[in-house]
């Protein structure tokens, strides 16, 4: 089974993402808008239930995390993903190598950046077009997540919650 770990931001950002992502993003149906803390990775049943203690530790002895988006941006030319950029911090920092070392070491693809997905999959032409509005939008934000959500994929390709780690408890 695939799994994952995000954070959520507030309703108010989701919303503000979703104003756009129901546009522009071909998976607006399969998952909320999030923060990617942990990529996808395969794991059976009885395997991950080995590693939900560790989970729990990881939040247990990290503090909530205040997050900063500050405008739209872009993967291009790696890809065509357009994104709402959640500035770099030492707490997410943190959280992600915690979430990447010991028994949930794992090979990555890419350097970690932080950011809420709000366009994807889109053509070269479209990726110039919405990508040269959006990035003239004033983007700031500030909040704070006490948790964060391991999620599993579904057989339709939808993610939903397996459970929430809340930052600093037990």
């Amino acid at each position: 089974m695939k799994y994952g770990v995000v954070l959520f931001p507030s309703k108010k950002l989701q919303d503000t993402a979703n104003s756009y992502r129901k546009r522009y993003d071909s998976r607006y149906a399969l998952i909320p808008p999030h923060i990617t803390v942990k990529e996808q990775f395969e794991t059976s049943t009885d395997e991950l239930e080995t590693l939900i203690p560790t989970f729990r530790d990881i939040a247990h002895k990290l503090k909530p995390i205040t997050i900063n988006v500050t405008k739209i941006s872009s993967f291009s030319p790696a890809n065509n993903t357009v994104y709402l950029k959640v500035e770099k911090n030492d707490d997410l920092k943190t959280l992600y190598e915690h979430l990447h070392s010991g028994p949930l070491a794992q090979e990555v693809e890419y350097s970690y950046i932080p950011h809420i997905t709000i366009g994807q999959n889109l053509s070269d032409d479209e990726h110039l077009d919405v990508y040269s509005q959006l990035k003239l939008v004033d983007v700031n934000h500030e909040e704070v997540i006490d948790r964060f959500h391991l999620l599993y994929q579904l057989d339709n390709g939808s993610w939903t919650v397996y459970e929430t780690f809340r930052f600093g408890r037990e």
